[in-house]
């Protein structure tokens, strides 16, 4: 059996920086013979079908693969300077390619999702293109997983495996499953885990799928989950075809031929930008919450641009997304929650360079609570996010401790994390099960009984001394009370801890308020 598994060809992958384990191409009866095998280890089974998809992109025809596992260098790099980023690619295949498949071996971006995610993410300004890329680090790992069908398992924990190895400080993650899965059934949630045991933030991608309920596939708490937004432009071309049909599509957007009728003919005028005097507010496709596995962890945490973004293209896949476009263009306007994502992670950069001991927690913390209140924690504001006074830290056995509250097993956080339940050694309040997380969320199945008791604390990052005074926003029918009110610093980097107390009734599905100072 050994001898099998170390067979190149059955062989997947070996993780050693993440978790100690294996991926490997095995029949069922061979997988029992292992389980058998391993007394004291855990096997986790993960689908052989290609089960996680990339956010579609323009035509919603088009997934890439993990182009988006965008890697910001360490912070050192921000005292040298040069004109040039300094990239780092890899690949990640375990499956054989399909046939007429027009993906290459290789990083190489034949679908423009990687390359347009990346330069948002970590891009220069780039003159006459009105592109500026929010990161000013010194450069990006871009990692290529898949086709386009999308991505196994097993090679997108490789990726996180070989990002951590590379010791980077930023994970811009533009991908998603196809559905909820449980934290530990996705892996995405336990790559971004071991990520977060290193220092590393994670940002991830609401999703693409539309705007039922519970739909988010990318709710782990400890990784920022962002859902799009429209920007207050947009950009218009009028078409007219032969039936005398006028329509109004965005530069590069495809109309069938069918649709003008039999005379073959088309004016397209001048193309024009306009103001959109409602925006930003949330587009149709991206995918809402609340978590689906854990109601009271609010997701998505914030929304980013994601819908009529420029950013930079490869020379191989067509700007149009159809087929037999021979056009060939350096930067492209795209959609999705995939574009919203490297916004956030060049966001984080931008606070590392403020604060580069700031943990993953910390980082979260701050986009939330200085975001504009709109949909989860609201709008991300990149102006305010290095300079706020408090932040709601959390440290990977506070995580490992909310699992243990939740019914996962001892044996299995052993296996996953490396750590077990150890709730005695919890430092910010989580002993109940309730993590130090910057929003509160309650769900009831009583709506004319609310009543919900969260313990929360912050550290100060502001001015040594210094005081904050607790101003509540409730929605009708709510009392929300914070005791104490009113918080008192001494020193920077004091944690004090306050206690939220809502009661009442809610007339609505959904109702929201806010806690500020």
């Amino acid at each position: 059996m050994a001898d099998n598994i170390a067979h190149e060809s059955l062989l997947l992958h070996s993780y050693k920086r993440s978790f100690n384990g294996i991926a490997a191409r095995l029949t069922e009866e061979e997988a029992q013979k292992l389980a058998g095998c391993l007394m004291n280890s855990t096997l986790i089974y993960f689908s052989t079908c290609i089960n996680i998809n990339s956010d579609h992109c323009m035509t919603r025809k088009i997934y890439a693969g993990m182009d988006g596992v965008v890697s910001v260098f360490p912070s050192e790099t921000k005292k040298l300077q040069t004109t040039s980023k300094i990239i780092g690619a890899r690949y990640y295949r375990s499956l054989p390619y399909p046939k007429n498949s027009s993906d290459i071996l290789s990083p190489r971006d034949t679908e423009g999702h990687g390359t347009h995610c990346a330069s948002t993410a970590a891009g220069n300004l780039v003159s006459k293109a009105s592109l500026v890329g929010d990161s000013k680090r010194r450069g990006a790992i871009s990692t290529h997983c898949g086709v386009q069908e999308g991505c196994l398992d097993a090679d997108i924990l490789a990726a996180f495996d070989d990002a951590i190895a590379d010791g980077v400080d930023i994970l811009s993650v533009s991908l998603g499953g196809l559905k909820p899965l449980d934290y530990f059934r996705n892996s995405i949630d336990i790559g971004a885990f071991h990520a977060l045991r290193k220092g590393i933030f994670t940002s991830a991608s609401a999703g693409n799928e539309g705007s039922n309920l519970k739909t988010i596939t990318n709710f782990a708490p400890w990784s920022l989950a962002v859902a799009a937004s429209t920007i207050d432009r947009h950009f218009d071309t009028k078409v007219q075809l032969g039936n005398h049909k006028i329509y109004e599509v965005m530069p590069n957007r495809h109309v069938r031929l069918k649709i003008g009728g039999g005379n073959p003919t088309t004016t397209i005028w001048k193309s024009t930008e306009g103001r959109d005097a409602l925006a930003p507010y949330l587009p149709s496709f991206s995918l809402r919450g609340p978590n689906p596995n854990t109601p009271n962890i609010l997701k998505p945490n914030i929304a980013s641009p994601g819908v009529s973004i420029l950013a930079a293209w490869p020379p191989i896949p067509p700007v149009s997304g159809v087929e037999d476009d021979d056009r060939v263009a350096s930067y492209n306007i795209i959609l999705g929650t995939s574009m919203a994502c490297p916004h956030a992670a060049g966001m984080a950069a931008y606070v590392k360079l403020f604060h580069p001991n700031w943990s993953p927690a910390a980082i979260l913390s701050a986009f939330s609570t200085i975001a504009e209140f709109a949909y989860g924690a609201g709008l991300i504001n990149p102006s305010r996010a290095p300079y706020l006074g408090l932040v709601y830290d959390a440290t990977k056995i506070d995580y490992i401790n909310f699992l243990c509250a939740h019914g996962y097993s001892t044996k299995l956080l052993k296996a996953l994390t490396g750590d077990s339940c150890s709730l005695s050694q919890s430092s910010h309040g989580t002993l109940s099960g309730h993590l130090n997380y910057p929003s509160v969320a309650l769900s009831t199945s009583n709506p004319k009984s609310v009543n919900g008791i969260f313990n929360r604390t912050v550290t100060n990052v502001g001015s040594p001394k210094s005081t904050y005074k607790a101003k509540v926003n409730a929605p009708p029918g709510l009392e929300i009370k914070v005791n104490p009110s009113v918080l008192k610093f001494t020193s920077l980097w004091q944690e004090l801890q306050f206690q939220v107390m809502m009661k009442g009734l809610i007339e609505k599905t959904i109702v929201s308020g806010s806690l500020g100072t």
